[in-house]
């Protein structure tokens, strides 16, 4: 283990990669495992801008989360699949706009849990639960979720880079659906994760997340993806390369024709 996380957490499953863990590597950061190094490495071997692809993701929420807090004057926001925390977390560029919004992540990784928790003792306005996309009422009824969050006010989910590993069995659309009629009028769904633009390094990443169990429908086509913001108003400038959503000054490579690999959008509620 590279960081400063324990092996005494038998919860913590090691054989096979975390999403979170993986995409904590491919940011440079350090709690993984060498299963996760092995898996992240597998895709970068294979499109050596997966580096930057997480990048690009991890850019557009921070300016999704901005525009919310900022633009929208939203006040509330649940994070669904937050992964591992680092710099520039959902909360900070929320409450650096808005000191009193309050923010709610979700995974399912212990790992992000316990960080979450010890970053988060001292904010009384943040709160990590554990939670699985794949049942979006048991989140959205979760009592730590409701007491923090007011349903009958807009709010802004975040889905980052999550719905591209839910199987087509599981439904993607279905979970959005439940989570878009249980929001009030006003309130925002963000949606990113990998796209295929038609070019083979997305068919070849989207093997290698396939081989170390991470999904097999990552690299959906871009038209599948765009029925996840169905019946709200698309912001613009749309559901988008990740590096054309309002860019700001930090982003990674931008002429990079990887960026069509990773989209992003969101849509209000109306």
């Amino acid at each position: 283990m590279h960081g400063d996380m324990s092996d005494s957490n038998a919860a913590i499953d090691t054989s096979t990669p975390s999403i979170a863990r993986v995409y904590d590597y491919l940011l440079g950061g350090k709690h993984y495992y060498d299963v996760d190094r092995v898996a992240s490495e597998a895709m970068i071997d294979a499109v050596p801008e997966t580096t930057l692809l997480a990048a690009a993701n991890r850019s557009f929420i921070r300016r999704a989360t901005r525009f919310l807090v900022g633009e929208a004057r939203i006040e509330q926001i649940l994070d669904v699949g937050s992964g591992l925390p680092s710099a520039g977390n959902v909360h900070e560029v929320a409450q650096e706009i808005n000191p009193n919004i309050r923010v709610v992540y979700v995974d399912k990784d212990p790992i992000v849990l316990a960080n979450g928790r010890a970053l988060l003792t001292a904010n009384d306005n943040t709160i990590v639960i554990e939670g699985d996309l794949r049942d979006p009422n048991a989140i959205l009824d979760h009592p730590e979720v409701k007491q923090l969050l007011d349903f009958s006010k807009p709010i802004g989910v975040i889905l980052g880079g999550i719905l591209m590993h839910i199987e087509d069995e599981e439904d993607p659309n279905a979970i959005v659906t439940t989570i878009r009629d249980r929001i009030v009028s006003g309130s925002y769904i963000v949606h990113s994760g990998c796209a295929n633009p038609g070019e083979q390094r997305a068919a070849e990443l989207n093997e290698v997340f396939f081989q170390f169990g991470m999904g097999s429908k990552c690299f959906r086509p871009y038209e599948e993806q765009a029925a996840y913001l169905d019946q709200l108003e698309v912001i613009e400038p749309g559901l988008v390369p990740a590096n054309q959503w309002r860019p700001s000054y930090d982003f990674p490579d931008p002429t990079n024709t990887a960026h069509g690999m990773v989209i992003g959008g969101i849509g209000r509620k109306p």
